[in-house]
């Protein structure tokens, strides 16, 4: 058996079972609270350049199958678990956890107090952290904590996740232009489950390329990282806000928020996980919803904006949802698609088709009553 420790920047030092690449790794370590779903957060691009820890203790136990992928290649740097199976039984399961995570070169480590863990990171933060490489039992590890002052974390995860050219999938229904900053695949599932036609683009696409797509609506994506990290897509939004409707989740919603004058900041530990309760102020209603994200726009910054919040999240206040006054756009800091976690939300895409209807009968109207009047 391989042991192999996980460093944190405080000094504290965590020993355990090593699995998946026996190699080294590095990045901010978070955690997620929720008791299913290991395969979507693998393989959710938001985790770029992370180090998970899954506050439930026993992961693997379902396998690993060929249709829960949110992308191809994962980003995560590394999983940390209490316990990890290593014989699934599940009728779906195609390979076992450590398998898969020998297969795409993601090291983990297990044995270890993940409980002290998070409680380490809800008191001081998401902090750096490294996966020292395997050594065998009775060895003796060779680690430095002091390399941590040098290990620099990666501000240019949108960059590694987006896709490098634009791509279709075809449908009869409305034309959507997706711009991908990490996109997980069960939001491109939720538009082709309503016909839509998508055109899924890189990250850097300029508004003059997205409108020559001639799109009906546009999607912001989820991602990884600091939205201040992107700023030609907030110079992008800024541009198209005014003409198409528009759709924001997790990174998307912060980069609107962005680009109409609001403002974000980085959270202390983050939302992660597929139990947050969020209000709507709306409907009153209350939602069970997943979400991954470190930054979260300032309630306080929408004061001198066109934008209004909508959603809250019950559990520390946080803004959840912002639409503007004037245009037809919208957003939420969660994850509407699951994948994984409750469905609660998936409502959302269905109101975007709607604002899409809305927006290009009052575009008619319009253009109707200047010909008129002409």
């Amino acid at each position: 058996m391989f042991k192999r420790q996980l460093i944190l920047e405080d000094d504290t030092i965590f020993t355990g079972g090593a699995h998946g690449s026996l190699q080294e790794s590095t990045g901010e370590v978070v955690f997620n609270t929720g008791m299913t779903g290991y395969q979507e957060i693998l393989s959710d691009p938001s985790y770029c350049g992370q180090i998970v820890t899954m506050t439930y203790p026993l992961i693997g136990n379902y396998g690993v199958n060929r249709e829960d992928f949110e992308t191809i290649n994962p980003s995560i740097h590394g999983l940390v678990v209490r316990e990890m199976c290593q014989v699934p039984s599940n009728f779906r399961s195609e390979e076992s956890l450590d398998s898969f995570l020998k297969a795409k070169q993601i090291p983990a480590i297990s044995n270890i107090d993940t409980r002290k863990l998070t409680k380490i990171i809800r008191k001081h933060g998401t902090m750096k952290g490294i996966l020292t490489a395997a050594y065998a039992e009775g060895e003796t590890p060779h680690h430095d904590v002091a390399r941590l002052a040098d290990v620099e974390l990666m501000n240019d995860q949108v960059r590694r996740v987006s896709t490098i050219k634009p791509y279709v999938v075809p449908g009869r229904g409305k034309r959507i232009v997706l711009v991908d900053f990490g996109m997980k695949h069960g939001i491109l599932r939720e538009l082709t489950k309503r016909h839509c036609h998508v055109t899924v683009v890189p990250y850097h696409y300029t508004a003059e390329e997205i409108l020559r797509l001639k799109p009906d609506g546009i999607m912001l994506t989820n991602g990884p990282g600091d939205p201040k990290d992107v700023p030609e897509a907030i110079a992008m939004i800024e541009q198209i806000i005014k003409g198409v409707p528009i759709f924001g989740i997790c990174l998307g919603h912060q980069l609107l928020a962005l680009a109409c004058g609001a403002d974000t900041e980085k959270m202390v530990f983050g939302h992660r996980g597929s139990n947050h309760p969020v209000k709507d102020l709306t409907t009153e209603k209350t939602y069970l919803t997943s979400q991954n994200h470190g930054y979260a726009v300032t309630l306080a910054s929408l004061e001198n904006t066109n934008l209004k919040l909508t959603q809250i999240a019950l559990n520390d206040g946080s803004v959840e949802g912002i639409a503007h006054e004037t245009y037809p756009a919208f957003s939420v800091q969660y994850h509407p698609e699951s994948s994984p976690g409750p469905e609660d939300t998936s409502h959302l895409f269905d109101a975007f088709l709607t604002q899409i209807a809305n927006h290009q009968s009052d575009t008619k109207e319009r253009e109707l009553c200047q010909s008129v009047q002409i």
